[in-house]
């Protein structure tokens, strides 16, 4: 499908200066899949118009996917035409189409429209559709070098809501959550697709998680949540080390938020059912206890941050919640904005919420206080995706479009 571009301010492609550290968004909430970024040198405030785009780029079509930044390109998802395909774009920082590659349907079903983000790592791309295929993208020209139907291979099902899942890169493999029997889990060799492994005697099906990995005891552990449980795994063998319930009694097993992780501390919590709770994990990682239990930030689909101890996010009541990781105290509980999705950088939260207002608010317990915030009017559709931040830009996907800001605190070079 055609691209229309709008280049709606002049754009520059110039360094950054030395005040602003900057770094690429390769895969699903950054570089670490904690939802933070570690730029500085970002502005505090916004002028009171709102900020101008850079550019927009329309025609990806529908989903709630957001873009994967590195090394001066931008790739993202979408779906399009009467046979509900998929295509993964690729652009230029100018927001120039460089290739686009069909890979088959996309989910039709409820929600229609594209979920994950593509994982991008060395020169392959890796992408698991709505539909349960998992691909494997060229970087320099978006050739499909293999795919793995999930359902096929794995016996994996369907959710309601499709496959949703950003899988993850470790070593040499492709993990993802296929939710088959003996396979809840599998890691696939990413240079062929073949099977590396899969968590025998655990057959829970998949719940729109997806993971993070963590260090613990020296060894790197997956944390996920799975139709009824919290799981962590040992990331070279596949092993199952610990498991713990997850609104093990309800009939709707929707655990689309990513676990968040600290010092040992892992919190997780979903929208339809208990809450949120903290487990705790022993020293070498291979257990956990439940530590406390909150019913205050059951967060639907926005995601969580912690910050210096602190959870930051949305519930299902329309407020922006903070709580005490170690305590579970909850710090604030705000409805200044609607409920939405959150990024952080340089002290400050970028909230998107849901009737389409970004805002900008600074990181603290005390309150939850926009310094700035104006409504994003490009694109089409539900405002769902996640806010992306990288080389001093913030991207956000809003249905067909992808829309471009400078939010650097330094100033825009005048081209001379």
């Amino acid at each position: 499908m055609k691209i229309l571009l709008k280049i709606l301010i002049v754009l520059y492609l110039t360094v950054q200066t030395a005040v602003v550290y900057a770094s690429d968004w390769p895969h699903f909430r950054g570089p670490d899949r904690d939802g933070k970024s570690a730029e500085t040198g970002l502005l505090k405030a916004w002028p009171a118009e709102g900020l101008e785009p850079l550019w927009v780029v329309e025609g990806l079509g529908t989903g709630f996917s957001g873009p994967a930044v590195l090394d001066g390109m931008i790739y993202v998802t979408g779906m399009v035409g009467e046979k509900n395909e998929g295509i993964l774009f690729a652009f230029d920082l100018s927001g120039k189409i460089k290739w686009e590659q069909a890979y088959g349907p996309e989910w039709s079903g409820r929600y229609p429209g594209t979920r994950a983000t593509p994982t991008v790592d060395g020169d392959r791309i890796f992408l698991l559709s709505g539909s349960g295929r998992l691909l494997c993208f060229d970087r320099a020209a978006g050739a499909i070098q293999w795919s793995v139907d999930l359902v096929e291979t794995f016996g994996g099902i369907v959710q309601p809501c499709g496959f949703a899942e950003s899988v993850v890169i470790e070593e040499n493999h492709v993990v993802c959550t296929p939710g088959g029997t003996n396979a809840c889990l599998a890691a696939l060799d990413k240079s062929t697709g073949e099977t590396a492994w899969t968590t025998t005697g655990f057959s829970q099906q998949s719940a729109y998680c997806s993971p993070i990995v963590i260090e613990r005891g020296g060894t790197r552990w997956l944390a996920t949540i799975t139709e009824r449980s919290v799981v962590g795994l040992n990331l070279e063998t596949g092993d199952v080390a610990w498991r713990h319930p997850m609104d093990a009694e309800d009939t709707l097993q929707n655990h689309s938020i990513s676990p968040v992780y600290q010092d040992g501390m892992l919190y997780v919590t979903s929208g339809h059912g208990a809450g949120g709770r903290m487990l705790q994990l022993s020293p070498d990682g291979t257990a956990v206890k439940e530590k406390w239990v909150d019913e205050v930030l059951n967060t639907l689909h926005g995601g969580l941050v912690v910050v210096e101890g602190l959870v930051y996010g949305a519930n299902m009541h329309g407020r922006w919640v903070c709580l005490d990781l170690k305590s579970g105290k909850t710090l604030f509980e705000s409805d200044a904005m609607a409920t939405g999705s959150l990024t952080y950088a340089d002290g400050m939260l970028y909230c998107y919420g849901e009737d389409g207002t970004l805002g900008l608010v600074p990181a603290t317990p005390m309150a939850f206080n926009p310094a700035s915030r104006f409504k994003v009017s490009q694109g089409d559709g539900s405002h769902w995706s996640h806010p992306v931040i990288a080389n001093g830009w913030l991207y956000i996907r809003h249905g067909d479009a992808l829309i471009a800001y400078d939010i650097s605190a330094s100033p825009t070079p005048s081209g001379d």
